[in-house]
């Protein structure tokens, strides 16, 4: 199936609009992606993600509002969600992707106004399931009372569907650590820090499955410069029995334990990622696992000399590869310092932009050879973008 409508009549995404209602009536709708925004825009508004959900009042479409430094959720039901998709192509974006189990329908709306709508085969044949929580595949239990303390989920244990996105967050990120330990176990009293921990939300969910479902006794503490944050926490872990869980408001290049198994930080801002990383090594941690953001350091520092410089004369194009630099480097110098490292998608960009996940686990032997090619391709990498150094190398020098 392949074709293709042009007009220059300014109704055309109700074309769309027909699609989708026709999906949403035969339960064929998979998800909707609006992008490229208007000059009428909100200047913080990249995205819209749309999907399926099945609230406890029926069927329903979760708007995804993705803005430039948070994430918002709306449930439509299914007629005001035709109506809102409406009114987002008439004004705010410029693109949308609509897919469906019989066809993926793009739409283009230029500036002139002339629009066109493309249908091609389906990428996607099967039906979506729309339940919000799918608790055969959950390591942990969304009725914890924890997650209704820290506004995750109502007192009756249901998640709420503004936390939709951070509810899949925690269940992955728990997946991760799962995947980790079953091929390298840490010891049943380990020491834990999570670098940053915010409002503990990460932090909670480590602990439950590590005593719920390992049955371990470890000690962990979160680290966050916001003494608000810090009482918060430590009063919830206190209410619920999280007796080796602490929370302390310190700075994390002050971090100096006596001995650490794993070392956690997911979104510590810019050189505070390197910070974590840097003292995960210096402490011969077993895992490092850490979720960056904000990568402003190589962005500031880079002038590229390469033949990529052309195309980074574009300022987005630029900044997106500072991130690949900035991450890239990460994972070398870890490599460097014989750990085995992976780089991969944490979770859809349709739940949050800061979606990379680096996750390091110490080899038993050290490779000389294998370190020598990485500080070799850090060194190459450096010069053709023109960098003088990395933060993590300047602390990892002063081991």
């Amino acid at each position: 199936m392949h074709s293709n409508f042009f007009t220059h009549h300014p109704s055309l995404p109700l074309s769309l609009i027909t699609h989708f209602q026709d999906a949403l009536a035969k339960g064929s709708f998979l998800k909707c992606t609006l992008g490229k925004p208007s000059p009428a825009a909100d200047a913080e508004l990249t995205n819209v993600y749309l999907r399926p959900v099945t609230l406890k009042k029926g069927p329903h479409i979760a708007f995804n509002y993705r803005y430039r430094t948070r994430d918002e959720v709306k449930n439509f039901s299914l007629p005001d969600a035709a109506a809102q998709l409406d009114t987002l192509l008439n004004g705010t974006f410029l693109q949308a992707m609509l897919m469906t189990t019989e066809a993926d329908w793009t739409l283009s709306i230029a500036k002139d106004g002339t629009t066109k709508l493309q249908a091609q085969k389906p990428s996607q044949t099967e039906r979506p399931d729309t339940q919000h929580d799918k608790a055969k595949n959950r390591l942990l239990d969304p009725a914890t009372p924890w997650l209704h303390a820290l506004h995750i989920s109502n007192a009756k244990g249901e998640i709420l569907p503004n936390a939709q996105d951070k509810w899949r967050q925690i269940n992955k990120y728990i997946e991760v650590i799962d995947s980790l330990l079953k091929e390298h176990p840490i010891p049943k009293n380990a020491v834990i820090a999570d670098m940053g921990s915010g409002k503990g939300y990460l932090t909670f969910a480590l602990y439950d499955y590590l005593t719920h479902h390992l049955k371990l006794t470890p000690d962990v503490e979160g680290i966050e410069l916001r003494p608000h944050l810090v009482e918060l926490c430590n009063q919830t872990a206190q209410k619920y029995g999280f007796d080796r869980l602490h929370f302390v408001a310190k700075d994390i290049a002050l971090y100096r334990p006596d001995r650490l198994d794993m070392l956690i930080a997911l979104h510590a801002c810019d050189t505070a990622t390197d910070l974590a990383i840097a003292a995960g090594i210096h402490n011969k941690a077993t895992h490092i696992i850490t979720a960056p953001c904000c990568h402003k350091q190589i962005r500031r520092d880079m002038h590229t000399q390469n033949e990529l410089a052309p195309l980074l004369r574009y300022g987005i194009l630029e900044e997106r590869q500072a991130e690949l630099v900035t991450d890239g480097i990460r994972a070398l110098l870890l490599e460097a310092h014989n750990y085995k490292t992976k780089v991969f998608e944490f979770i859809s960009t349709e739940h949050t932009a800061k979606n990379v996940m680096i996750t390091a686990t110490a080899k038993t032997r050290p490779d000389a050879a294998k370190r020598l090619t990485a500080l070799e391709q850090v060194a190459a990498i450096k010069k053709g973008f023109g960098i003088q150094e990395h933060y993590l190398e300047m602390l990892l020098a002063r081991e």
